[in-house]
């Protein structure tokens, strides 16, 4: 059997598909078995009357490693 754990982290970018790989690529140093990315929450950040960036909450999920019985 597969344990999998959710941690949320946010992310930004410069299009939304942007901050979800960045949240995918900073995840990925730390965490190993990435499956998914849930984004709660986007917020567009306005310079000048234009969206400048992106920042989303989401819920990354990842399989925990099987650790050695005994």
């Amino acid at each position: 059997m597969s344990l999998a754990k959710v941690i949320e982290v946010m992310g930004e970018g410069n299009t939304m598909e942007d901050a979800i790989q960045n949240v995918v690529k900073e995840a990925s140093k730390s965490i190993d078995n990435i499956r998914s990315v849930y984004v709660e929450n986007i917020q567009a950040i306005v310079d000048n009357g234009s969206v400048s960036k992106y920042r989303i909450d989401a819920k990354v999920t990842f399989v925990l490693k099987k650790q050695p019985a005994g």
